[in-house]
């Protein structure tokens, strides 16, 4: 898709520069190598307005309406099963599921420079996050635990800062700030303000997610985004299939209705397929700026535990919904 821009890009270059001369070699050889450039540089592509940015942050919505799925796709699929369970299952699904089309499409191995980084994306997001907020889920309602988790995004931008040195301005900053201390509030005031152990797991979990966020975001930038998951699910089937099989031995399991559909939902869309968008879309748009629109997260999450749930949304709901979507344009408007 890039590649096709660039290489758009780099016919109007090659065509339009040299108008009243013949073309040369030394002309063929200046295309290519901005077409090579363009290619290799997406960042440089889109400050010339020729990077679909919008279709970026399109990619990365849809990554965030798949990720709004997940607590309620959890909370039914806790109904037949256990959350150790739950979490081998989901993941052993989606490695079949990655693993078939990296064999079907002939994949290669990624670089060995880039295993160490498929790793955190393995530990944060194929294991860590789902893992931890699953048995918070356990002692939390969906609905908190989606208000808490919005504190996702200002994590995620911290963490790519340390790890990428960006320097994203003080507008972004100030806005980021601004939308976690509303999703901060309305976590507390529906909790009393008295965070317990669903609060400590799931603070635990923005911490690993948002590392395994930021090296996919990165390693994207290398190889396609479906790629960096499926390889990441893949490293560990050999824990996740002992997992499922040790939990399936020691776990209750009654498969209804629910239960069988939000297994296979949190599998085959918030393991897999939510995270090939998302990828992709951090690696138009960037880590930074991508994560902010997961501020609308945990609002898509309300509305879904009321539609699917039957839980009662919360009267400030409105009210943060507003908040959050201006700090949304704000970070998405911000230059870093």
């Amino acid at each position: 898709m890039r590649a096709n821009d660039s290489a758009t890009t780099a016919t109007a270059i090659a065509v339009n520069a040299p108008a009243a001369a013949p073309r040369t070699a030394a002309t063929a050889a200046t295309a290519t190598t901005v077409a090579a450039t363009a290619v290799e540089a997406p960042e440089a592509v889109g400050s010339a307005g020729r990077t679909p940015a919008g279709r970026g942050a399109l990619l990365a919505g849809l990554g965030v309406a798949s990720f709004s799925l997940t607590f309620p796709g959890t909370a039914w699929a806790l109904e037949g099963m256990g959350p150790w369970t739950v979490v081998m299952l989901r993941s052993v699904l989606a490695a079949v599921l990655a693993g078939s089309a990296l064999a079907v499409l002939r994949v290669r191995l990624p670089e060995r420079r880039h295993w160490a980084g498929i790793a955190v994306v393995a530990g944060g997001v194929v294991l860590g996050f789902p893992l931890l907020t699953t048995l918070a889920l356990q002692t939390s309602t969906t609905s908190h635990a989606a208000v808490v988790v919005g504190l996702l995004p200002l994590t995620t931008a911290a963490c790519s800062a340390l790890r990428t040195g960006a320097r994203p301005s003080r507008t972004f900053w100030v806005a980021s700030l601004v939308g976690a201390a509303v999703v901060l509030g309305f976590a507390v005031q529906q909790s009393g303000g008295t965070p317990g152990r669903g609060d400590l797991l799931l603070f635990a979990a923005l911490l690993v997610c948002a590392a395994g966020y930021t090296e996919g975001g990165r390693l994207a930038r290398h190889m396609p985004g479906w790629q960096v998951i499926g390889w990441a699910l893949v490293l560990c089937l050999p824990v996740t299939v002992t997992g499922a099989a040790v939990a399936l031995s020691t776990e209750p399991l009654r498969l209804t209705a629910h239960a069988v559909t939000g297994l296979l939902w949190l599998a085959a869309g918030s393991q897999f397929l939510g995270l090939v968008v998302w990828y992709r879309g951090m690696a138009v748009i960037g880590v930074s700026k991508a994560s902010q629109l997961q501020l609308a997260q945990p609002l898509l999450t309300l509305v879904w535990s009321v539609l699917l749930l039957g839980e009662h949304l919360p009267p400030a709901a409105p009210v943060t919904a507003l908040a959050v979507l201006a700090c949304i344009v704000v970070t998405q408007r911000a230059r870093g």
